[in-house]
């Protein structure tokens, strides 16, 4: 058997948990730069805000029916999930985390009587001890239980958890389940399917065995069979590390100085450099890029880059953040005003497999690492941003972010405050 745990409207939650007079009130959170609602709640899906509709188009609707409105807060979203996390890896031998609101869970090896009792005392336990609202899915396969982790947003009476494994269950629930929202089937997918008549997932499962091999390749074969119950993801203790590493922006004011934009890419190497160590990976190559605003016809327009090729593979702090900065003055031109930066690795290996160079220079390396491994350090403990190299400003990305709650639980000044009279 597998889980997945899904939390539901994932960011919305996260700004409920500290705000309860929200509770039945719309909310949307809006993405980088507060362009787009990328996260709502039920309430404010129920009225008619689409994923993904941009602010400016829905603002109408926003004012006349008092929707919340929050700028993104990953600091936020990304420690709420941690404590998730934690509480499902109390359940289980492992957790294989799917996003950063959803997570497969590792039955194997597990003495369960009833598994259905199971996904609601997890579903509870999260709801007690992290505010996070989380449904809960079991079934044969991982593309099931994703399915029926859906059962419980659409059906309250579910308690937070399903349990979908009868073969007369799976028939009733994949016979109403669009194709279109299956895990692992893509947007071309949907298309070739539409054209062929097929709209729901068991209309999938009644294809041909042959038909789909050649239509939809190896992974719409194990999307297929996992309809039919045979299990053909298996579940992953490790996740597989990224070959390419980018982290880039668009600014919330036109960017028109050498020294504004070399910060705001320092800031940008040094976001990826954490990245890279934490898959302990190292980079042969890093790209950084800026361009201008592409919608401003009548504006200069310019997309400039810059390749850096380390002369050992890295992920020390200093040296990445250092090469960004050069990279971002001798690319930057007077006269242009960037509206977008970011960095890229590319060039990956593990750190395990590097054999350093008999040119290299032992004693700096061994001096980088040390600092490396101090940042990260002060880093973990204090919060992400609390030591920062000089070029990296004030350590922020400028975006526009007008509606951002506090940092409730990764920042000091941010922590909620009561007082009894």
């Amino acid at each position: 058997m597998f889980a997945l745990a899904d939390c539901n409207n994932f960011f919305a939650s996260c700004e409920r948990v500290f705000r309860p007079d929200l509770n039945g009130r719309p909310v949307i959170v809006l993405s980088n730069n507060d362009g787009c609602a990328v996260a709502r709640s039920n309430e404010a899906k129920a009225l008619g805000i689409k994923m993904g509709a941009p602010y400016f188009k829905i603002r109408d609707i926003v004012e006349k029916n008092g929707v919340a409105v929050f700028s993104s807060n990953f600091a936020l979203y990304g420690d709420m999930s941690h404590r998730v996390q934690e509480v499902l890896g109390s359940f289980v031998p492992a957790v294989e985390q799917y996003s950063i609101d959803e997570a497969f869970l590792d039955l194997r090896g597990l003495q369960v009587d009833d598994y259905d009792a199971l996904a609601k005392e997890i579903s509870g336990r999260c709801r007690k001890l992290t505010a996070i609202p989380v449904s809960v899915g079991i079934a044969p396969t991982k593309t099931l239980a994703k399915i029926a982790s859906k059962l419980c947003k659409q059906y309250p009476k579910l308690n937070g958890g399903c349990y979908m494994h009868r073969k007369q269950d799976i028939e009733k629930v994949l016979r109403r389940f669009p194709v279109s929202d299956v895990w692992g089937i893509g947007r071309q997918s949907v298309k070739k399917l539409a054209a062929m008549n097929i709209s729901t997932a068991w209309d999938y499962t009644r294809l041909n065995e042959t038909a789909v091999r050649k239509q939809f390749a190896l992974p719409g074969y194990r999307t297929w069979m996992e309809l039919q119950g045979t299990p053909c993801i298996e579940f992953e203790d490790m996740i597989e590390p990224r070959q390419s590493i980018c982290v880039s922006r668009s600014f919330a004011r036109e960017i028109t100085e050498s020294g504004t934009l070399s910060e705001q890419v320092a800031n940008f190497a040094e976001s990826a450099v954490q990245k890279l160590r934490s898959q302990q990976s190292l980079a042969l190559e890093m790209a950084v890029f800026a361009f201008t605003n592409r919608f401003k016809q009548n504006a200069p327009q310019a997309f400039n880059s810059r390749l850096v090729v380390f002369p050992d593979a890295t992920d020390e702090h200093r040296i990445i953040v250092s090469a960004a900065v050069r990279a971002a003055r001798e690319l930057f031109c007077s006269g242009y005003a960037y509206k977008k930066a970011g960095v890229v690795f590319t060039k990956l290996m593990q750190a395990e497999d590097y054999v350093p160079s008999i040119f290299a220079d032992t004693e700096a390396e061994q001096k980088d690492a040390r600092l490396s491994k101090s940042i990260d350090a002060i880093n973990n403990t204090f919060g992400r941003g609390s030591i920062l190299f000089g070029v990296q400003g004030d350590g922020h990305i400028k975006m526009a972010r007008e509606h951002q709650s506090p940092h409730y639980t990764t920042l000091w000044s941010d922590i909620p405050k009561a007082s009894v009279k």
